[in-house]
């Protein structure tokens, strides 16, 4: 089945560039973007992006490495706001005479 008309990408495309990340490492992180890259094309109009999305997730090598998993750290308060503090710009700190 096609999955993306753009690039002409099928969904054994896609299983095939899944399969082959996962054989030669083992540990990778396997995106969108880098089965793309694997196939030689890149996205276009991003129109196939939920149908290309759901053909890897099921594959069965498409889950993150267990080792992997969970090594995201919890947001605590001192880093769940990540916003720049009021009056960073050089012009709200006011002009020195």
């Amino acid at each position: 089945m096609i999955v993306c008309h753009c690039q002409n990408i099928s969904d054994k495309d896609i299983n095939a560039a899944i399969d082959w990340m996962r054989a030669s490492d083992a540990e990778t992180i396997v995106t969108p973007g880098k089965v793309y890259r694997a196939l030689g094309k890149a996205a276009d109009c991003g129109g196939c992006m939920p149908l290309f999305l759901a053909t890897m997730r099921k594959n069965d090598n498409f889950e993150v490495p267990m080792q992997l998993r969970g090594l995201r750290r919890p947001a605590t308060e001192e880093t769940s706001d990540e916003r720049r503090s009021e009056g960073y710009r050089v012009s709200q700190h006011g002009a020195q005479k």
